[in-house]
This record gives C-alpha cells, sequence and structure tokens, in this order.
C-alpha cells in the first residue's frame, strides 16, 4: 500500500555505519532506520545471538516460561526505576499498556472514573488509533473518524495549562523527554520536576514514552536520566532490539500490579528471538566505558554542526536536542536538505517544525562523523546559492 513516500534507493546489505546498494554504492546512515539500528547493521555480537537462537528456538508464547525473556526483564529493572516488564511488538503497543496499565491503576485503587491521559503538543506516540488520539497531530488523524477519547493535549513547558487541565478523571500523564516526530524536543528539566510534582499531589502516574530518545540515544541508557526525575510507567522500543521488532512497557511496582493475568497480552511479545537480540543490545550497552564514548562522538557532531550554521546562516537556524538525537531546524524546506545529504550518500530523516534529524548509530567513528559534516557543509552551501 502506498502509505510511505519512499526515496528511490534499495540496500542490500549494511554494515557498522554504512548501507550498501545493489550497485555497490554506500551510503552513510545518520537515521538508522529512525533510532533503530543504535549498533549499527550486521553488528556480530546481534548476529551470532538470534543466529544461535534460531537454531535452538523461535516461538512458544507467553503461556510458558521464556528465560531470555526473563533474563531481560531482570536486566531493565535492574538498570532503572521500575519493578516488572511487560514485551510487546513496538512502540506503540507498548503505549497502549501504558495507557492500559494507567486506567487499571486506578480502577482498581476505586478511581474507575479516571480514564483521561494529559499529552502535550508536538507529541507522537504511534499509530494505532488510540496513539494518534494521544498525538493530537491533525495529519495523523484526518481521515479516521471521530479520535479515540480520553486525551487532553496542551501546550509543552505550560505549567498553568497543566495543571488547569487536571480534573476529576485524569488519570496519567504521558510525555516524550525529548519529542522526536515533533522534532528533537528536550523537556526542560524544570518541567519534568513540576510534572512529577503534580502527579504526585493528584495521585496521577507519569508515563514517558522513551521509544525514539531511550536506549543510549542521548548518550545515557535513557534520557530521563539526565534529569534524575523518574516517572512510573515508560514504554520502550526501536533500539532495543537494534532492528528486531521489540517493545517494552516498563513500571513500579504498584503500577505494573495492576496488570492480572488475562487483563492484558501479546501474542508475539517478549518470543525467544526477539529477547535474545534484547539481550545482545544490553551486553554491548553496558558494557563500560560505551556511553562515555557515544558522549564524546555526540559531542563531537554537535560542535561541527554549530560551525556550519554558522558558516550557513541563510539556510541552516539552529540545532538543538541531546547525544546523537540532533535536530537541525532550516530555514528552506527540510525536505530539501535531506534529498541533498542523501545525493551526498549520507541518509537524514525529517522532523516537525522544518526539522532535519540526526540519529547515526552509537557506534559512529569520528571519521563517519566527519562525513557527515562534510555533507551536511556542501549541502548548506548547495542550498544558498
Amino acid at each position: 500500500m502506498q502509505t510511505y513516500a519512499r526515496f528511490d534507493l534499495e540496500f542490500v546489505r549494511g554494515s557498522g555505519s554504512w548501507l550498501h546498494t545493489k550497485d555497490g554504492e554506500r551510503y552513510l546512515d545518520f537515521g538508522s532506520g529512525i533510532a533503530v539500528a543504535s549498533l549499527g547493521h550486521a553488528h556480530p555480537r546481534l548476529v551470532d545471538a538470534i543466529t544461535q537462537q534460531a537454531g535452538e528456538l523461535w516461538h512458544t508464547s507467553n503461556l510458558y516460561r521464556i528465560p531470555n525473556q526473563e533474563r531481560l526483564a531482570r536486566r531493565l529493572v535492574d538498570a532503572t526505576f521500575a519493578s516488572s516488564v511487560f514485551f510487546a511488538n513496538s512502540g506503540a503497543e507498548a503505549i497502549e499498556c501504558a495507557l492500559k496499565m494507567a486506567r487499571r491503576y486506578q480502577y482498581t485503587r476505586g478511581h474507575p472514573e479516571r480514564y483521561r491521559t494529559i499529552t502535550f503538543s508536538g507529541a507522537f506516540h504511534g499509530r494505532t488509533l488510540t496513539a494518534i488520539a494521544a498525538g493530537g497531530a491533525d495529519k495523523h488523524l484526518e481521515g479516521f473518524g471521530p479520535p479515540a477519547d480520553g486525551f487532553d493535549q496542551v501546550p509543552l513547558h505550560d505549567s498553568n495549562a497543566l495543571r488547569d487541565a487536571i480534573g476529576p478523571e485524569t488519570a496519567a500523564i504521558l510525555l516524550e523527554p525529548v519529542q522526536g516526530e515533533g522534532g528533537i524536543a528536550p523537556v526542560s528539566h524544570t518541567f519534568l520536576e513540576m510534572i512529577r510534582r503534580a502527579a504526585d499531589e493528584f495521585g496521577l502516574l507519569v508515563i514517558y514514552d522513551e521509544v525514539q530518545c531511550g536506549m543510549g540515544r542521548t548518550g545515557r541508557l535513557f534520557a530521563h536520566e539526565w534529569s534524575g526525575i523518574t516517572p512510573d510507567i515508560m514504554a520502550v522500543a526501536k533500539a532495543l532490539g537494534g532492528g528486531f521488532p521489540i517493545g517494552a512497557c516498563l513500571a513500579t511496582g504498584e503500577a505494573g500490579e495492576a496488570l492480572v493475568p488475562g487483563s492484558h497480552g501479546s501474542t508475539f511479545g517478549g518470543n525467544p528471538l526477539a529477547t535474545a537480540v534484547g539481550n545482545a543490545v544490553l551486553d554491548v550497552m553496558l558494557e563500560e566505558g560505551f556511553f562515555e564514548s557515544v558522549r564524546e562522538r555526540a559531542d563531537r557532531l554537535r560542535r561541527g554542526v554549530e560551525e556550519i550554521i554558522a558558516r550557513h546562516p541563510a539556510v541552516l537556524d539552529h540545532v538543538r536536542g541531546l547525544g546523537f538525537m540532533l535536530g537541525i531546524r532550516c530555514h528552506v524546506p527540510a525536505v530539501d536538505v535531506v534529498a541533498a545529504m542523501n545525493r551526498r550518500h549520507v541518509l537524514t530523516v525529517p522532523a516537525g517544525d522544518n526539522m532535519v534529524r540526526f540519529l547515526p548509530p552509537l557506534v559512529v567513528t569520528d571519521e563517519d562523523v566527519d562525513v557527515a559534516l562534510e555533507a551536511l557543509d556542501g549541502t548548506a552551501g548547495e542550498l544558498a546559492s
């Protein structure tokens, strides 16, 4: 179905930060399949993990214990605020689980009237009917009938609007610590703290959507670690599988206990193949020095981007974001910048607010960074003429 405006590019092989076409041309991947291939392409640890598991057992369903799943859940719990994990297949499914959990949490505490969730302008939470209602973007809602009920959207960083939106039917507050599709907008630590205080005051749950900004993308395992302000529930996906579909919903004890046998489920979620890869991803990311290296190379990239913006102010406006989740706001159409970068064999991703996203694999080298910067400089010069 024609649901994507695709570029006329076809890749047949990947290695590290590079993709190769059938004609032998190679492209530097600074999109990572939209923040998914965070360990690059054909990472040997991930290849070994899925190859070994594929020769042993693919799927049994969640009617039985799955050792890989139990191990991955324990490691995610040990690395985060959470006490339990539900495994799904995508970010949207992890969000659905989080929203259901928040509603059922309120129900189990004698507040069945509390089912609404406050969300924020510029948000993106997935493509299901519920997720597009949570995101609230007109372009995603158009043509699908009345939006799913249960969401109240307020402007980001507007504390008064947030508190005004809290009512007797409010169950939770949902946000991305760094908005992705909306234009690489980090949420201020002050606002995150205000959300946490308001939620505690009114008995609400805080849900973080770290589907895009999590799993090392900002230079720490999860983006909210920069603020030190934890949620009650968190949705994760994308880079958790390094390219293999897997999603996860992490929760504190009280929130997670709201889901009981029969209240939620997934046929494929957390199967042996997916969780074997997820464990391999954590094997790499949790090694000593991994995130320090990410932050060093991300700083190199950002400094280079800032220098290029200073040289081409008529084309590029400013850069924002954290780590290897950078957005460059453009004065020219962002899609023109993406297309011009493609012609220079560097892949990038557009976003809202006329932004171009740099989402490279976390394993890029200094040389890879320099290639991307040279392409951006050339693109800006071309579009300025």
